[in-house]
């Protein structure tokens, strides 16, 4: 095999700038997120625009934008984190009215804002919620603690969202009526595709493009232990085994098939059945998986401090910040800094950019639409409305796009209460951009996450125990087949764990040089096992089909 030459990272980093703005393709099911939302908000706002109660609608929102999570969990999955994100909400909210009934310190109230993002953004990390993450809960919180308010008021404005979260609850799992295994399905289908391009390549891709590929089978993988339909999961599993044969023996494999699969997935048909020896016998392994503890939520929490703090300091900075220099709402400044937070400081920064750019082409939007919505309290919410279903429809292709159509939607929120001078409210949303974008950057150069480079070691260590456990088994005259499989499983994620922990710390400045000769040989000898596990299980499952056939 050719050498690797040794790359040791420098102490400093360049940050990017090519490709930041660059579109990307549409999500597959951009519309659902999209539709989800607006069958989530609609309901709420008109019923108060019906009773001439608008000024409400800050409580109910907080409820229906639960509907913005979870899409791509099957619906059991999707069911339990729909109600812990309601639950979050509501108790986020409960903090902040209760802060703001006690107090109108408006540095106080900052302050309670940075530590509420700052515990939001953490738990969202360490329990992998994916988008749109922490920022949809910091913005309600934070718009909330600058809501006047009484002690009364709370149990009453806490029921709305409350109302309104079971109902985005509803609206997410209304789709499941129809389509019942739809996100199983289309991860499967996005691992068959990833499969099938690195196949393509006849296994010449780079290595980045091999770790894609590899983890899109292993969030097939996820999503499948998620699921608790065993009768289809077994179907889609042996796909998922295809596509891992692919990556092993990219050769001799036919990415043609593999793409006539993922299409036949994407459709309400059957699961296509595969006839093969090497992944048509039982999937073995998966229930002693679904049977494994899950991980410690501390133990998850701890690597993110860092960031936790990062988002702290950030947040309270660039809301102070607002504060001196006079701007009427400083949540703005404090939920601009809390959106930038990435996993390294390579991806802040390119948020930072996408962030300012998306906002000052939305005060432009604004400024366009705002004779519109002020025909009307009803032209408020369709305007209202509208923005969001663009929102959420253009945000997969590049976070600036999606920004355009946010920004506007939340300087139109602000006057559910009233209507109010356009000049003021863009001229504050600009400042309060540039402060957020600039102090919470600023704050994350400042906090250092060398901790990064220890969680590259760790992964190192469990990737090489993870491959070391695999090849005593197949070194064995006659290993378990249960056993080969749940350590192939485990050697899988371990690899998919090193590269993702190498790319966040890779993106990290004034560290250490991280071990890049070290990753690019461990994936190297981790994947020659999984390879060697994958031609273990297609001899076994080959000799058994033929000892069963008469």
């Amino acid at each position: 095999m050719t050498p690797v030459p040794p790359a040791p990272a420098p102490r400093t980093r360049r940050l990017p700038l090519a490709g930041v703005l660059r579109l990307g393709r549409p999500a597959d099911i951009w519309f659902k997120p999209a539709l989800s939302v607006v069958a989530s908000v609609a309901p709420p706002n008109l019923l108060l625009l019906a009773l001439g109660r608008l000024d409400l609608a800050l409580y109910t929102m907080a409820g229906s934008l639960c509907a913005l999570y979870a899409h791509n969990r099957p619906y059991a999955a999707r069911a339990r984190v729909l109600a812990r994100v309601v639950l979050g909400m509501v108790g986020g909210l409960a903090v902040s009215l209760a802060v703001a009934s006690l107090t109108s310190s408006a540095v106080v109230l900052v302050t309670v804002g940075a530590l509420l993002a700052a515990l939001q953004k953490a738990l969202c990390d360490a329990t992998r919620l994916g988008p749109p993450g922490n920022v949809v809960l910091t913005f309600v919180t934070s718009a909330s603690l600058f809501a006047p308010q009484t002690l009364g008021q709370v149990p009453g404005h806490l029921a709305l969202a409350g109302a309104a979260g079971a109902w985005s609850w509803l609206v997410g799992m209304a789709p499941g009526l129809l389509r019942p295994h739809g996100p199983e399905r289309r991860a499967t289908a996005g691992a068959l595709k990833a499969a099938a391009g690195h196949a393509a390549t006849r296994g010449a891709a780079d290595g980045h493009a091999r770790a894609a590929a590899a983890a899109a089978v292993q969030a097939a993988w996820q999503s499948l232990l998620a699921a608790r339909d065993t009768r289809t999961r077994r179907g889609l599993e042996r796909l998922v085994v295809r596509a891992e044969v692919a990556l092993a023996a990219p050769a001799d494999t036919d990415p043609e098939q593999l793409r006539t699969w993922a299409g036949e997935l994407t459709g309400t048909g059957p699961v296509p059945q595969v006839h093969d020896p090497a992944a048509s016998g039982e999937i073995l392994g998966v229930e002693a998986e679904l049977a494994a503890p899950a991980r410690p939520l501390r133990a998850r929490l701890g690597p993110l401090a860092p960031i936790a703090v990062r988002t702290a300091l950030g947040c309270a900075l660039a809301g102070y910040a607002s504060l001196a220099l006079g701007v009427g709402r400083p949540y703005w400044a404090l939920v601009t800094a809390a959106s930038l937070y990435q996993a390294n400081l390579a991806l802040t920064w390119t948020r930072s950019v996408q962030r300012v750019v998306g906002n000052l082409l939305g005060v432009l939007l604004f400024a366009a639409v705002v004779p519109l919505a002020h025909l009307g309290p009803a032209a408020l919410v369709l305007c209202c409305l509208a923005f969001n279903f663009g929102a959420e429809a253009l945000i997969g292709r590049n976070y600036w796009l999606g920004s355009v159509c946010v920004t506007p939607m939340a300087l139109l929120i602000t006057e559910f209460t009233g209507f109010q001078e356009p000049g003021v409210l863009i001229t504050e949303r600009v400042v309060d951009t540039a402060v957020g974008a600039l102090v919470g950057f600023l704050a994350a150069v400042a906090v250092t996450n060398r901790r990064s480079g220890d969680r590259v070691e760790h992964a190192l260590t469990a990737t090489a125990r993870a491959r070391e456990h695999a090849a005593r088994l197949l070194a064995e005259s006659a290993p378990a087949p249960a056993a080969v499989e749940s350590a192939r499983r485990a050697l899988a994620s371990a690899l998919a764990e090193l590269r993702a922990t190498a790319d966040a710390a890779s993106g990290e400045w004034w560290q250490r040089a991280l071990p890049q000769e070290r990753v690019v040989r461990a994936e190297q000898a981790g994947h020659r096992t999984l390879a060697a596990t994958v031609r273990h299980q297609g001899l076994h499952l080959s000799e058994r089909a033929e000892g069963v056939r008469p």
